[in-house]
């Protein structure tokens, strides 16, 4: 397995102990702190991705077979990130009150770039450095990931906050990461922020998660995005993150809808220029289930993805698929139905379940989760 250098700090670390870089691979680094250290290191077939290379390392590389990648500019992304995003870098310069500063941010620059391209560039260099950041971003997402239990909660984006299910889907988000699971939505807005929310308020009380959804309350759906965005900034004024660590869940948004802030709770963002390696990758990591809550065309379509997976084990794991909403799933979305008729006779039929009651959705989740622990 590749070494992967994203940070100064972790290169620093490994070149203290050893100088065997072989095959190792440099993330958007400026090596120029590194370049006597890395003259006597040994470089053979290291892959560089957009680095700062200072000029006396060229020859170096050059004589290791080392693959570089160079930085391509007039993009307002980075090509080859190491890291994930947060909600504070995403939306850095936004200020609350001023809807149109939302532009001036690194979210805000990022998709106005892409509405002005396209969603399918012809220009090549442009659809290059989509996919570089997408591979990037997945790969972050791959090590992000490492070790934890993932459960997804999908569900609408025009879910309103004043709806009682999105208070009900926030105490899910908040159960499950205090019983040591990840939760991932697709990090927009609606019954995906709720769960987001709750993941936030893990180490908080029921009271407090209550007065912040009363505070959303106020803007209750997403557009205009100004008071919106500015009551979700003053839930976390009033309540900052008290660990960031047990109060984390992941996002996975995409610039395809990008007039659709990022979840601000989430507080890792794993954001996609391609929607279709966003969806199946964030249903495809989700090992421990999937929640399904009220939902519209989206949500259906990741619905049939996810039996899909199911179906025919692609993924080499078999997951629960847990609804939450009995009349909206057999009767206003009759889904359900042909779904369990879908499964019958395969293993993933006895992994589908149907529920209006939190507490019941929750023990689906970690009745599967035991069962596995226990193989």
């Amino acid at each position: 397995m590749r070494l992967e250098f994203e940070t100064q700090a972790k290169l620093r670390s490994h070149l203290a102990t050893s100088n065997d870089l072989r095959l190792c691979v440099f993330q958007g680094i400026d090596l120029s702190p590194f370049a006597d250290q890395l003259h006597s290191a040994d470089l053979e077939h290291a892959v560089l991705l957009g680095c700062e290379i200072p000029h006396s390392l060229q020859a170096k590389l050059f004589d290791a077979s080392a693959i570089i990648f160079p930085n391509v500019p007039d993009t307002p992304f980075a090509k080859y990130r190491g890291l994930l995003y947060t909600p504070e870098e995403l939306q850095n310069d936004y200020r609350p009150g001023d809807q149109a500063s939302y532009n001036e941010t690194v979210d805000g620059r990022i998709y106005q770039h892409f509405k002005e391209v396209g969603p399918n560039p012809d220009d090549a260099v442009e659809a290059l450095t989509r996919r570089l950041h997408d591979m990037s971003i997945t790969d972050a997402m791959q090590e992000f990931i490492a070790g934890r239990h993932v459960v997804a909660v999908m569900g609408g984006h025009s879910m309103l906050r004043s709806d009682p299910l999105y208070g009900q889907v926030a105490m899910i988000g908040r159960t499950l990461t205090n019983n040591g699971f990840l939760v991932a939505t697709g990090g927009g807005p609606g019954a995906m922020e709720a769960a987001h929310l709750g993941a936030y308020f893990a180490t908080r009380s029921e009271v407090e998660l209550a007065d912040a959804v009363s505070i959303l309350s106020a803007a209750p759906l997403y557009d205009p995005i100004g008071p919106w965005l500015d009551a979700a900034f003053a839930v976390v004024e009033k309540y900052p993150v008290m660990d960031r660590q047990a109060c984390q869940s992941l996002g996975i948004p995409t610039w395809l809808y990008g007039h659709e802030p990022p979840a601000h709770f989430a507080l890792t963002i794993a954001k996609y220029f391609a929607n279709s390696v966003r969806e199946e990758g964030l249903l495809s990591i989700s090992k421990s289930g999937v929640i399904f809550t009220p939902g519209s065309a989206g949500t259906i379509q990741e619905i049939f993805q996810d039996a899909c997976q199911n179906h025919y084990n692609s993924m080499g794991v078999i997951s629960p698929m847990v609804f939450l909403g009995k009349q909206y799933w057999t009767e206003t979305k009759p889904v359900y139905p042909l779904l369990k008729q879908l499964a019958s006779g395969l293993p993933y039929g006895d992994l589908l379940s149907i529920n209006d009651d939190k507490t019941e959705i929750i023990s689906a989740i970690e009745e599967f989760h035991s069962q596995q622990a226990a193989t």
